[in-house]
């Protein structure tokens, strides 16, 4: 597993300190991105919290969702949260030390007073006394909140004083990127009043000792509230390692709402899901992968979108059409950009996969923000689309109509199947899969090939006929069925 140091460096700690008048959190930032370009500590926003005990209460989560593992809690995780702003809210993010859970606390116009709001996109410092001091706030006097530096600091920084160095895996990376391709298939399931709300989450267990409480559980919308079912009907949302909701036990007692979201029911297959708890003023969503044991790094969701070739041109046009929206519009970016819907949306994929752009299940949208990491190798070192790009500068695909076989050295044959669309593939991936974690390596080669085919005759996108199967097939690459 590839992984690299990320340093990230503030001009002093965060800290929560009293003041005339009431209480100042100071939210300190380290190297970011904004619309004029790369700043070392980028100011966002200074004003005041309308709700400042729900506030610190979604911090603190997000905060222990940055610090948590919770597959192998045993092993310690700890990278700060990121902060972007969009203009009219402030957004608040988070990854698991382990992969599989994503948490976002978007603090909206409602909750935010007296300051604007800017853009871009850093890091943002949460230290263990920062926590503490959060976590004592009883009231709701007056909190000014400040993200970035003091007006008077921004003209004394002498550099930095405070640097943190972090483990990055590309894993970690990749599931950032993955977790919001994830939810993007995603749809409204079910929404629970305060009362019901609560009493659903302080049900759940806590976990064992391990971490884990056993496999995944179904739960379905029944009147006012959930009912446990025994198998996925239709309309039921996947609830994976349910001690992973442990975070939103920070913000229950503030709850007005809590919303569930997840894909179509196809099968028994386990799914994602994500858990909203609306908030006064704010929302504050968990996002879990579809197993405690399973980050969204290894979903594939982003690599159909990958393998076009136009789909790197798409995402540098649209990307320079991007200007931190909160709501990013795909009819407004196609006529934009001239581009048919379906690029622009394979295109965000692909910005996805850098860090570029995120996606807010309450809004059904992808939203601006540029993660502060060295994510361009993220596309670079996926295993699966590097291995089906080999394939194909091999020459190890063969389409020949109906039927068509290639012989590796080793004897190995590979079938793959295209159906109306869907490839299916006879390698062990596959099986084991059965297309749940994306396409396998020969899957995707043999799309990469057909569209190179498509290009090369002028041919457009090919239709989908449910009367035709085409069987192509494909080496096996030593025995690798990643």
């Amino acid at each position: 597993m590839t992984r690299s140091l990320q340093a990230v460096a503030y001009t002093r700690p965060s800290a929560l300190e009293s003041a005339p008048g009431g209480r100042r959190l100071g939210l300190e930032t380290s190297r970011g991105t904004t619309p004029t370009g790369i700043e070392d500590h980028p100011r966002f926003f200074a004003g005041f919290l309308t709700s400042p005990q729900v506030a610190a209460a979604g911090l603190l989560a997000v905060a222990d969702v940055a610090a948590a593992r919770y597959y192998q809690p045993q092993l310690r995780a700890s990278l700060d949260p990121v902060v972007t702003g969009n203009g009219d809210r402030l957004r608040f993010e988070s990854f698991s030390g382990c992969g599989g859970v994503y948490a976002r606390l978007d603090v909206l116009t409602v909750g935010l007073d007296g300051g604007e709001i800017g853009h871009g996109t850093t890091n943002v410092d949460v230290n263990n006394p920062l926590r503490e001091a959060l976590s004592r706030i009883g009231t709701d006097d007056p909190l000014h909140l400040r993200v970035g530096p003091d007006e008077m600091a921004v003209t004394t920084l002498g550099g930095p004083v405070v640097e943190k160095k972090v483990p990055l895996p590309d894993r970690w990376l990749r599931g950032f990127a993955e977790a919001q391709v994830t939810a993007a298939g995603f749809d409204l399931r079910a929404e629970l009043p305060a009362a019901e709300a609560v009493r659903f989450l302080r049900s759940l267990p806590r976990g064992t000792a391990r971490g884990m409480s056993g496999g995944a559980r179904w739960v379905v919308a029944s009147g006012r509230g959930l009912r446990p079912t025994t198998r996925p009907v239709p309309g039921a949302v996947c609830l994976p390692g349910p001690e992973r909701l442990i975070a939103l036990q920070r913000v229950l007692r503030h709850a007005t709402a809590l919303r569930v979201y997840g894909p179509p029911v196809t099968g028994d297959a386990v799914a994602a899901g994500a858990w909203e708890v609306v908030l006064p003023g704010m929302r504050l969503t968990l996002t879990l992968s579809p197993d405690a044991s399973r980050g969204f790094s290894g979903e594939g969701g982003v690599l159909d979108a990958l393998a076009t070739d136009e789909a790197t041109e798409d995402a540098e046009l649209i990307a320079v059409l991007l200007a931190w929206e909160p709501r990013i519009d795909v009819g407004d970016l196609a006529a934009a950009s001239g581009l048919p819907a379906e690029r622009v949306r394979a295109a965000l994929v692909m910005l996805g996969t850098s860090g570029r752009v995120g996606y807010d299940t309450a809004e059904a949208a992808y939203f601006h923000r540029e993660l502060p990491y060295d994510a361009g190798r993220v596309e670079r070192h996926n295993p699966r689309l590097r291995s089906a790009r080999a394939l194909v500068t091999a020459g190890a695909v063969a389409l020949a109509g109906a039927i068509g076989t290639v012989t590796a050295d080793d004897g190995h044959v590979h079938r793959v199947r295209d159906d109306a669309g869907t490839l299916s593939c006879s390698c062990l991936w596959w099986a084991k899969y059965r297309g749940g974690r994306g396409p396998c390596k020969h899957a995707l080669a043999v799309r990469m090939v057909r569209r190179g085919e498509r290009a090369e005759h002028g041919d457009g996108p090919a239709q989908a006929d449910g009367r035709r199967e085409e069987l192509l097939e494909v080496p096996v690459e030593g025995g690798d069925v990643r």
